[in-house]
């Protein structure tokens, strides 16, 4: 990673969102010992006190001149729809982008990147809550409200708070390979990985304690997670009717099995094609697809992109076979 790529920039305002601003920090700005890790700066997007939620107050590193030779530029929240992005800072953001800067948003910070003209046409999301008036304000962005995150290569966005860690995470994944991007997550203590096409919420709150705690269950599908697992067999495993099962099941996890275990496959297939030397059909193998034109359905309609191209954009090895996409 050069020197330039290895810059990131976050942008600080006058109440600059505290959770989302402090997980650019964490992610990039905490050392990873013995790996050549992001060098974390804060730019001031204007003058005076910089005051953060919770009465703290920022003391940035520089002004928007920080921007210069930054691999990445983040927009962690905004102060509210409502408040106009100063102008300099969006005139900083276009002239960054062009040179060739990542411009990442959390939660709100889209709203800034659509101000800035970056998201026009641009599929893009931020917090549920916020749609709304988004959508409004910026008719010309494919603004897709139920997501985590989006990735358009040279610009990000997520969805509200947690998101961002998913997103940021997803970065470093991106940059160092899934390996270190699980790393980084478990010092977190947060999942290595989500789908940024997952949802932002489920209808239910998790349940804390269930007639039959399912974790030793869940444990169970990923091993198994090369074999047909019908809903048959996962109730009689669990010992439950399938209806009571269903039930727990989504009361535990937000979701239904089979779309748990999709989850699971593909986030599995993506670390075998970022990390391993397998041909498309064995990975369709080993995450239980059966085969590799089930594997490359899926990953289409849930990722927007193909195994071959996923691989060839983030794969830190050199593939043994090329399967057609």
């Amino acid at each position: 990673m050069s020197r330039q790529s290895r810059r990131v920039v976050a942008v600080a305002y006058d109440g600059l969102c505290t959770f989302e601003f402090g997980i650019a920090a964490e992610v990039f700005g905490q050392p990873q010992p013995g790996r050549d890790w992001y060098e974390f700066r804060v730019a001031a997007a204007e003058a005076g006190p910089l005051r953060a939620h919770g009465g703290l107050l920022v003391a940035a590193d520089g002004g928007l001149e920080l921007f210069g030779g930054a691999g990445t530029i983040i927009v962690p929240g905004w102060r509210g729809p409502s408040f106009a992005p100063p102008a300099p800072l969006l005139v900083a953001l276009r002239g960054a982008h062009a040179a060739g800067s990542r411009i990442v948003s959390i939660c709100g910070g889209a709203f800034v990147l659509a101000a800035a003209g970056l998201l026009a046409g641009r599929r893009a999301t931020t917090h549920w809550r916020h749609a709304a008036p988004f959508a409004a304000a910026f008719p010309d962005v494919r603004l897709d409200p139920g997501i985590l995150y989006t990735d358009e290569d040279d610009i990000l966005t997520s969805a509200g708070s947690a998101a961002g860690i998913d997103l940021c995470l997803h970065i470093v994944r991106r940059d160092h390979g899934p390996e270190v991007a699980n790393a980084v997550a478990r010092g977190l203590v947060v999942p290595p990985h989500r789908d940024g096409d997952q949802a932002q919420y489920v209808a239910r709150p998790l349940a804390q304690h269930t007639g039959a705690p399912l974790g030793p269950m869940l444990d169970w599908m990923r091993s198994a997670i090369a074999e047909a697992l019908p809903l048959a067999r996962l109730s009689a495993r669990a010992a439950m009717s399938q209806r009571t099962f269903l039930r727990r099941f989504a009361e535990a996890t937000g979701t239904t099995p089979a779309d748990w275990l999709l989850t699971e496959r593909l986030a599995l297939a993506c670390d075998l094609l970022e990390s391993g030397r397998l041909g498309i059909e064995d990975i369709a193998l080993r995450c239980g697809f059966g085969a590799a034109a089930t594997l490359r359905h899926h990953f289409t309609r849930r990722l927007h992109t193909t195994p071959t191209a996923y691989r060839h954009r983030f794969s830190r090895a050199t593939p043994a076979l090329t399967d057609a996409a």
